[in-house]
């Protein structure tokens, strides 16, 4: 090849891609100069801007999968406090007065087959960090291609939003009147996880995977109502081991304010319904102490006993009760242990409250 050849090669502009049946590179040397030429066969490769839609901007110049795994390490970061809340039976911090974060924490909704509920709740942001990092190629997981990662995404994104909508469900049914502000938190990550990936999906996409979206919406849903299914036997005495009735000695000492309450409780018709090995119910008991709880107007359901052929009583079966202690105070429903500033919202009695400890004092005196 001549000087001036190779000189005119030099100074070419960006050379397109040039289509050869065999990959062979082409070398053109100038002096100390080389250039380069790249030959492939098919289509030109795509370049870093044309990769995975995981890696376009979503909001705020942030990738998809960098707001997973954001919002998923929040959420892994909360259902970790709460995991530790309830194995240790600690109170969580609740930004709203009431007390409602620790009545959901002690429910009888707070466990899946014996399960803590925010446990699975960890596990679950955790996996969706994971595999959001993975997406975004940090290879924290060998052996997934990009396929399989979206897919997952998208099964627990889904099973996740399921499951918050069936515990909100709960929350304004069986719970009704409880605040719990880690619930609400945790059911806007789920549902922005879930949006988040479903944006990864172009609409011919989501047309093919709606059909397993739907099955792991009815598995997740009969799952959870099947665990709380299993734990009504034992409210119903259908066991056959049979208990008999007894009582828990409260070693508590009411106080002034805890007496006015339970006398007012009494006054405006309030029930608190419960069960004698209700452990709940005991706790609830010696919180009011010794002698308002003798004022208070407690239904035992099972005064028989419970077990084989031992029956709940009818005013506690047409109470649909869901569990124990469950109080109805003027017509409202609160399912699980409340602690009494709650109850006495519910029941009107804060208002009365600054009165009643004016009165304390000058009976004192």
């Amino acid at each position: 090849m001549s000087i001036s050849s190779a000189l005119a090669i030099s100074r070419l502009p960006s050379l397109p891609p040039i289509r050869c049946s065999l990959a062979v590179p082409l070398r053109f040397k100038q002096r100390s100069s080389v250039v380069s030429l790249r030959c492939w066969c098919g289509p030109s490769p795509k370049m870093d801007s044309d990769s995975g839609a995981s890696d376009k901007a979503f909001f705020l110049g942030l990738s998809t999968s960098s707001w997973c795994t954001g919002l998923g390490a929040v959420g892994f970061m909360e259902t970790a406090y709460l995991t530790y809340i309830k194995l240790f039976n600690s109170d969580a911090f609740c930004a709203v007065a009431g007390g409602g974060c620790n009545d959901v924490l002690n429910s009888d909704y707070s466990n899946v087959f014996g399960v803590p509920l925010p446990l699975i709740g960890m596990v679950s942001y955790g996996l969706v960090t994971l595999l959001s990092l993975q997406q975004s190629r940090s290879n924290l997981l060998y052996g997934f291609g990009e396929i399989d990662v979206r897919f997952l995404l998208l099964a627990i994104t889904t099973s996740m939003a399921t499951a918050s909508t069936y515990f909100l469900y709960l929350l304004g049914t069986k719970l009704s009147g409880t605040v719990c502000s880690y619930c609400l938190i945790s059911v806007f990550l789920s549902f922005s996880l879930l949006f988040i990936t479903l944006k990864d999906y172009a609409f011919e996409e989501i047309q093919k995977v709606v059909g397993v979206q739907f099955a792991i919406v009815a598995i997740i849903l009969a799952t959870l109502s099947n665990s709380y299914t299993m734990t009504m036997p034992k409210y119903f005495g259908s066991s056959d081991i049979i208990l008999e009735p007894y009582e828990t000695e409260i070693i508590e000492q009411s106080t002034p304010w805890t007496i006015a309450l339970a006398k007012h409780l009494h006054s405006i018709g309030a029930k608190m319904y419960g069960a004698f090995w209700c452990s709940h119910c005991q706790e609830q008991k010696q919180m009011f102490g010794r002698e308002a709880a003798k004022i208070l107007d407690y239904v035992e359901c099972f005064p028989d006993g419970v077990g084989k052929g031992r029956k709940m009583t009818t005013e506690c079966t047409l109470a649909g009760l869901e569990g124990f202690p469950t109080w109805i105070i003027k017509g409202k429903v609160l399912s699980g242990e409340q602690n009494l500033q709650a109850l006495a919202d519910a029941s009107g009695f804060a208002s009365q409250d600054s009165s009643y400890a004016l009165a304390s004092k000058q009976d004192q005196s």
